[in-house]
């Protein structure tokens, strides 16, 4: 039940409001059919125009409507995280250097370990250099023979040349020369309110869109379209559907019957921000032969700020 009662974080940065915690992304998507766009990239992936990852940004008219029903609020990301004094960065930098000592300590076990084996990986190595010079010998006195040269014994009973020095000193080498050489990583958290002098509290954090207005934190809706847009996605979203971004397919809203990780889109919604606005004749072909190639039809959305 606590959990259920916990409002989801709205982090706002520049007026575009964030979702950070995966468990929230995947809550507003499975139960509150708020879907959003992954921006951020993913470690070690080669493309970054096919799959992204966390952070959400969510439209407006989303941010609105969770704040309405009070699932979400509003966080100003900025003054959330205020400037560390000294004491919380000497707990960051002994913290650091704690990590560095594990890290070193690994390393130096790591150098052990691979220490105990250097010999035999070095007796097979000696040996297929020793292979290697026997067969040049070979070859090159079979040469002479050939040409009628009588074999140098010398060169043939010479012994064998003494292994490089930078061989030698490879195996003395310390697992702590190693540690020093290749360096340490700096682990960067991937959130950073896990940090000490991250504060969200009442000063910067607002459960109703008027709040945050007042603050200069959030500034949406401020105008008629912009209301009539978030009364017709309500509308939508109370009936069950999923919305998206429409502006690719000429509409301001993709409408889809499910999840659209499981359904393509059946509409794309326009808004028209009331009853006595004016709207050609042009547009609406415009709209119906763009919804006819796309596979979709074309919802034209009505809205009257008067009866809301």
């Amino acid at each position: 039940m606590a959990e259920d009662s916990r409002r989801i974080p709205l982090r706002v940065s520049n007026k575009k409001a964030f979702i950070w915690d995966v468990d929230d992304i995947a809550l507003v998507r499975s139960k509150h059919h708020i879907c959003g766009v992954l921006s951020g990239t993913l470690p070690h992936l080669s493309q970054q125009n096919a799959f992204l990852g966390v952070p959400l940004v969510l439209m407006p008219e989303e941010v609105v409507l969770l704040v309405e029903n009070q699932v979400g609020v509003l966080v100003d990301d900025s003054t959330a995280h205020p400037q560390p004094n000294q004491h919380h960065l000497q707990v960051w930098d002994t913290e650091q250097q704690e990590d560095i000592k594990r890290q070193l300590a690994l390393l130096e076990a790591k150098g052990m370990k691979e220490g105990a084996n250097a010999g035999r990986a070095m007796s097979a190595e000696a040996l297929r250099k020793r292979q290697a010079r026997e067969e040049k010998r070979t070859a090159k006195a079979k040469l002479q023979e050939e040409s009628g040269k009588p074999r140098d014994l010398s060169a043939m009973l010479a012994p064998d040349p003494p292994e490089p020095a930078s061989q030698a000193s490879a195996v003395q080498e310390t697992a702590e020369s190693k540690a020093l050489a290749i360096g340490h990583t700096v682990v960067i958290p991937a959130s950073s309110s896990t940090l000490e002098w991250y504060n969200p509290d009442s000063s910067c954090t607002y459960d109703t869109i008027a709040a945050a207005k007042a603050a200069r934190v959030w500034d949406y809706p401020s105008n008629l379209q912009e209301r009539a847009k978030c009364g017709v996605f309500r509308s939508l979203w109370e009936q069950g559907y999923f919305m998206g971004g429409g502006i690719k397919f000429g509409g301001d809203y993709l409408v889809y019957p499910g999840d659209p990780l499981r359904y393509h889109s059946h509409f794309a919604a326009t808004v028209i921000d009331s009853p006595i606005s004016s709207l050609r004749p042009m547009e609406i072909v415009a709209h119906g032969r763009l919804g006819t190639a796309t596979k979709k039809a074309h919802l034209l959305c009505s809205w009257d700020d008067n009866k809301k």
